[in-house]
Formats: C-alpha cells, sequence, structure tokens
C-alpha cells in the first residue's frame, strides 16, 4: 500500500522540494523565459514590420516599373512617329528633286531642240542662198538672149532641186 499512498514524511519533502524548486524557477527562470519570450515576440513583430515595408517597396516598385514601361512605351510611339515623319519628309524632298531634275531635263531638251531647230532654219538658207547663187551663176554662163529662154532655164532648175530634196 506504500506504492499508492506515500508516508505523510515523504509528502512534507516532496511539497518543500516543489515549493524550492517553484521558488527557484519562479526568482530566476520565469524571468529568463518571459524575456527570451518577449524578443521573440519583438523579433517577429519586427520580421512581420519589415515584411510589410518590404510588400509596399515591392508594390511600389511595380508601379514604378509599370511607369517606367508605360513612358518607354510612349517614347517608342513618339520615336516611330518622328520616324515616319522624317521618312515622309525624305520621300517629299526626293518627289520635288525628280519633279525639279525631270523638269531641268525638259527645258534642256526643248532648248536643244530650239538650237538644232534654228541650226537647221540656217542650214536651209545656207542651202538656199548657195542654190540661188548656183542658179545666178548658170543663168549669167549662159548667154541667155530672150526671156522665154530664161525662163525655161529657171524652171528647169527648181525642178532639178526640187527633185533632189525629196
Amino acid at each position: 500500500m506504500d506504492l499508492l499512498i506515500p508516508s505523510t514524511g515523504l509528502l512534507f519533502w516532496m511539497a518543500l522540494t516543489f515549493l524550492v524548486v517553484l521558488f527557484i524557477l519562479w526568482k530566476f527562470g520565469f524571468p529568463v523565459i518571459t524575456e527570451m519570450v518577449a524578443e521573440r515576440k519583438t523579433f517577429i513583430d519586427d520580421s512581420l514590420r519589415k515584411a510589410h515595408e518590404a510588400n509596399e517597396r515591392l508594390a511600389n516598385l511595380q508601379k514604378e516599373g509599370e511607369s517606367i514601361l508605360q513612358e518607354a512605351r510612349e517614347k517608342q510611339t513618339q520615336i516611330l512617329k518622328e520616324a515616319a515623319e522624317t521618312r515622309e519628309a525624305i520621300v517629299e524632298k526626293a518627289r520635288e528633286k525628280a519633279r525639279e531634275e525631270g523638269a531641268r531635263l525638259i527645258n534642256d531638251a526643248k532648248a536643244e531642240i530650239e538650237q538644232e531647230k534654228k541650226a537647221a532654219i540656217a542650214d536651209i538658207r545656207k542651202q538656199v542662198a548657195e542654190l540661188s547663187v548656183e542658179i545666178a551663176e548658170k543663168v549669167l554662163r549662159q548667154n541667155l538672149k530672150d526671156d522665154k529662154a530664161q525662163m525655161d532655164l529657171i524652171d528647169r532648175m527648181l525642178n532639178d532641186v526640187s527633185s533632189t530634196n525629196k
């Protein structure tokens, strides 16, 4: 029965030992444990605060990234627009230069044609003058006695000239 019901002396010493251990824990153990728990709580609170700040920073960085991307897209659009305008200006300038060159070539061709026309007219005049001189020379060489013979000679020469030019 001693196993189930302890003796009073044993109970007294067990209670006294329990109270001494409780006092020692109360005096030296619990303050250390509560201080460690408080430090751990502070560490966890700081970690949560830092995690919250990190999440806010990440959100701000994402917003900044979005704004930077939007700005980059706007700059890209602007650059493409400027490139298109520059291309159009270059194309228009090339067209204008081609028009000017075409007009210059046409004017040059007209001037050349006019010069050739003048040269041809001068050549024709020269040939007419030469023919006139030849006719006069042939008329003078022959001793024509009457007007009818002179007119026959002039008609023959004109017929020769007409048939030669054809």
